[in-house]
């Protein structure tokens, strides 16, 4: 059965005793990390995707560049990852350069990297989302020129709708999706049912739950970041127990935390 909660009011310490995989590391890991002890929860950190350089490093960095020279008037970021692809290569964003990012995941990530966030959608965090609020939050202006940092293995949803609206889009992909194997003894502990829930943050990390851990025990609850992360599990045959009623970070660790409150 899938369960779909909306946040929690009075958070004590729910999780006590929980036992919980954080499929990704770095900032946002350790974040949710804090987040998960605060509710009484053992976290293990196991990141299970990570990026690697784009094969066209020369255009990522010609992009860059021209970031830092505003040559645009917006960039638009799908992915915390792509924020860690910013940091890594020291990216400045000129002044005069807006930033759209498709989530408050994403958002937060930006912000905790530095840089600012001047959109993101009220509504639906996805490309689709941020597609339908972007006329009436620029106003209608067309064209602007706008560059799209995505993965080499993201749908081009957003790029291909900015362009039908008439906007001059470059669209550079920043990094590769790898999988990043989880040692051993993590691996062991979830096959006897010793880890009490899994978080499934995006449709590569459920890939990498579904080939490093599949079957997963029923007593271990597969936990998903929002609609489309499951829907992207699922189709992987991924079972999926848990949908955060928002694509946060915090909607998910709520949401998990109703459903120990519940047992």
């Amino acid at each position: 059965m899938t369960w779909r909660y909306k946040t929690l009011s009075n958070p004590t310490k729910p999780l006590a005793g929980w036992r919980v995989l954080v499929p990704r590391g770095g900032p946002w890991g350790d974040h949710v990390a804090a987040d998960l002890r605060s509710r009484g929860a053992q976290p293990i950190v196991a990141p299970m995707i990570n990026f690697a350089a784009t094969d066209n490093a020369p255009a990522l960095e010609a992009a860059l560049t021209r970031l830092a020279d505003g040559d645009f008037d917006w960039m638009t970021i799908t992915s915390a990852t792509t924020v860690d692809v910013l940091s890594s290569h020291r990216a400045i964003v000129a002044p005069g350069t807006r930033i759209a990012a498709v989530g408050e995941t994403t958002a937060a990530a930006l912000v905790a990297a530095g840089y600012r966030v001047d959109l993101v959608p009220a509504e639906d965090n996805s490309a689709r989302g941020l597609l339908a609020e972007w006329e009436a939050a620029t106003q209608g202006v067309v064209p602007l020129r706008i560059l799209t940092l995505r993965s080499e293995i993201a749908k081009p949803l957003l790029t291909e709708g900015l362009r039908r609206i008439g906007h001059e889009v470059e669209s550079v992909v920043a990094y590769r999706t790898i999988g990043v194997p989880v040692d051993p003894r993590v691996v062991a502990d979830v096959a006897a049912g010793k880890v009490q829930a899994l978080l499934v943050t995006s449709g590569s990390v459920a890939e990498q739950v579904q080939a490093q851990f599949g079957p997963v025990p029923e007593t271990t609850l597969v936990a998903c970041i929002g609609p489309r992360t499951a829907k992207d599990a699922a189709a992987l045959g991924l079972r999926v127990d848990l949908v955060a009623e928002a694509p946060s970070a915090e909607a998910l660790i709520e949401a998990l935390s109703h459903v120990a409150e519940l047992r």
